[in-house]
């Protein structure tokens, strides 16, 4: 970074920054746990019946981590705001599928687990809309 180039948080603003920063940590967070036990991580993709599950480990930790940096940098924000909306829906489906749960306590918690990722996906597509826009008009 030149002299002449600020901060990441500075041109962004710290507040917004700060808050792209609470939308990835999960992914971070996540990204980081299964790097430190990857074994887990295989675990994990094995329950969910994903194979080769060293691969998708792998994969899924690469895909955290560059996505997330994609949001927090501004370098093509849409792109990775939109990718993890994406595959948040898509691991919302498999992991907190709440209408093959039994109705009762477990049911609704799964049923409340989905509709949160619901609403993470949602804001993962309203910041890759807003990078669009601002892309667009010139900004």
């Amino acid at each position: 970074m030149s002299p002449a180039t600020p901060p990441i948080a500075t041109r962004t603003g710290l507040v917004p920054w700060l808050a792209l920063l609470a939308l990835c940590s999960a992914y971070l967070q996540g990204a980081f746990c299964k790097w430190l036990d990857f074994d887990a991580a295989v675990a994990e993709m094995q329950h969910f019946g994903l194979a080769p599950a060293w691969l998708f480990a792998g994969v899924v930790i690469a895909f955290e981590i560059v996505c997330s940096l994609a949001v927090l940098s501004g370098r093509r924000r849409w792109l990775g705001a939109f990718a993890l909306a994406a595959f948040t829906l898509a691991a919302n489906v498999l992991a907190n599928a709440w209408w093959h749960v039994p109705a009762g306590a477990e049911r609704d918690m799964t049923m409340n687990g989905f509709f949160e990722h619901l609403g993470l996906a949602g804001a993962f597509v309203y910041v890759g809309w807003l990078d669009v826009r601002r892309r667009r008009d010139g900004r």
